[in-house]
C-alpha cells in the first residue's frame, strides 16, 4: 500500500521569505531594476505634490488678497472707437449697497518717466504714468516697500511713488526714497516704492502721482481709466453684473468688467495642463521600470533553472514555483515604489520650501504610487513565473 505525498503548503510569510531570498542573491541587479520603478513613481508623485503645493500657495495668496476685487475699464463703442468712463463713475459705483470700497487710476498717455533729463525720449522702459487716488493701496491690497504712499500732504506736489518694476528700471531701488526722476519735463521726488501687487500687476510698471497734481500740472481731464472695486464676499457675482451700468448708465456696453483673481486661477489651470503632460511622462518612466523588472525576472529564471529543478524534485508544486517568482517581482517593484515615494517627498519638500509654498504631499498620490508598483510588479512577474513553473525537474536539472 502506497501513500501519496503532498507538498507542504507555503504560508504568506514563507512566500515573502522565499521571494526575498531570491532577491538577496543579486543585490546590484535588484537595485538597478528597483531604480527604474523608483524614478517613475518619484516623477509621478513629484508632479502631483508640486502641483498641489502650488495650488495651496495660490489658495493662501487669494485668501490674503481676497477674490472680491473687481476691475472696471473703458471698452469700445459700437463703431470700434475708444470710449472713456464718466468722471462721476467712481462716485456712482461707490453708491452701490454691497460695494465696500472703490478707487481709481488714470493713465496719462502724454507723460513719461525717465531716470534723468538726459535719457532719450524713446527710451521709456515700457513704464506708464498714472494719476492715483490716495485710497488706492487699501482697495487693491498693495503695500509700500519703502517710504510712504501718497497722502494729502504730497498728492498736490511733484511727488511720485514707483511700482516695484518701475523702481528697478529707473534705478531707484526697491526701498530708496528721496531720489528724483524726470517726469513730464520736470523733476519729481520719489516718496515711496511699492511691493509687487498681484491683483493689479499694472501698478508694478507705473509711476504714480497724485490726482490733483495730474489735473493741475499735466492737464489731466479727470476721466478714470481703471476703477478698482471691493465688494462683499457673498455679492461678487451680483455686483459684477451691474457694475457696467453703474459706471456708465448711458453706454454700459462700452464698459469692461473683470475679476483679477480669475487671472490667477486661469494660470493655475494652465499649470494643470502641464501637470497632465508631466504625469504622462512619469507613467512612461514607470512603464519602462516595469519592463526592467520583467527583464530581470526572465533572466533570473534562466539563471536559476537548476534551483527550480531541485525544488521541483523535492516536491515543490508548479503553483509554489509561480508564487515564488511572482513574490520576487512584487517585492522588487514595491521596493522601488517605496524608494520613489521617499525620493519624491524629499524633492517636494525641498522645492516647496525654496518657493516658500506650503508643503503638500497628497496621501492618495503616495498610496496610489505604491499600488501602481504592485500592479506593475504583478504584470511584470506573470510571464517569468509561468515560464519557471513550466520547467520539468529533469529538464531543469539537466542544465547543471
Amino acid at each position: 500500500m502506497t501513500t501519496a505525498t503532498q507538498a507542504a503548503r507555503l504560508s504568506p510569510r514563507d512566500v515573502v521569505r522565499v521571494g526575498a531570498a531570491g532577491l538577496h542573491t543579486r543585490p546590484l541587479r535588484v537595485v538597478l531594476s528597483a531604480l527604474g520603478i523608483a524614478i517613475g513613481i518619484a516623477a509621478m508623485v513629484c508632479v502631483v505634490g508640486i502641483a498641489s503645493s502650488s495650488a495651496a500657495s495660490l489658495d493662501r495668496r487669494l485668501a490674503a488678497l481676497g477674490t472680491n476685487l473687481l476691475k472696471v475699464a473703458p471698452g469700445q463703442s459700437l463703431f470700434g472707437d475708444a470710449s472713456h468712463l464718466p468722471t462721476e463713475s467712481v462716485a456712482m459705483i461707490g453708491g452701490l449697497d454691497r460695494v465696500t470700497s472703490v478707487t481709481a487710476t488714470a493713465k496719462l498717455t502724454t507723460a513719461h518717466v525717465y531716470p534723468n533729463d538726459r535719457t532719450p525720449p524713446a527710451e521709456t522702459g515700457s513704464l506708464s504714468v498714472l494719476a492715483a487716488r490716495t485710497d488706492l493701496l487699501g482697495t487693491v491690497g498693495g503695500r509700500v516697500a519703502g517710504g510712504t504712499w501718497l497722502n494729502a500732504a504730497t498728492d498736490r506736489y511733484p511727488a511720485v511713488v514707483l511700482g516695484s518694476t518701475a523702481a528697478r528700471r529707473l534705478g531707484a531701488g526697491t526701498a530708496t526714497v528721496d531720489t528724483q526722476v524726470w517726469l513730464a519735463g520736470r523733476w519729481y521726488t520719489v516718496v515711496g516704492v511699492l511691493d509687487p501687487v498681484p491683483l493689479a500687476p499694472e501698478l508694478d510698471y507705473a509711476a504714480l502721482i497724485g490726482w490733483p497734481t495730474a489735473m493741475s500740472d499735466l492737464r489731466f481731464d479727470g476721466y478714470p481709466t481703471t476703477i478698482y472695486t471691493r465688494t462683499r464676499d457673498d455679492a461678487v457675482v451680483d455686483v459684477q453684473g451691474i457694475l457696467a451700468r453703474a459706471a456708465n448708465p448711458e453706454h454700459p456696453n462700452e464698459v469692461s468688467v473683470s475679476r483679477p483673481s480669475d487671472a490667477l486661477v486661469a494660470r493655475q489651470a494652465a499649470d494643470a495642463t502641464l501637470t497632465g503632460l508631466l504625469l504622462g511622462l512619469g507613467a512612461v518612466a514607470l512603464l519602462v521600470g516595469g519592463v526592467g523588472v520583467a527583464n530581470t525576472m526572465v533572466i533570473s529564471v534562466l539563471e536559476r533553472r537548476p534551483e527550480i529543478g531541485l525544488r521541483r524534485a523535492l516536491g515543490a508544486t508548479r503553483g509554489q514555483i509561480r508564487m515564488q517568482f511572482l513574490s520576487e517581482s512584487l517585492l522588487l517593484s514595491v521596493l522601488g515604489g517605496l524608494g520613489g515615494v521617499v525620493l519624491a517627498t524629499a524633492v517636494i519638500t525641498g522645492y516647496a520650501t525654496y518657493q516658500d509654498w506650503p508643503v503638500v504631499v497628497p496621501a492618495w498620490a503616495t498610496v496610489g504610487g505604491v499600488l501602481a508598483t504592485l500592479v506593475i510588479g504583478a504584470g511584470a512577474g506573470v510571464y517569468p513565473a509561468w515560464r519557471a513553473a513550466r520547467l520539468s525537474p529533469t529538464d531543469a536539472l539537466s542544465t547543471t
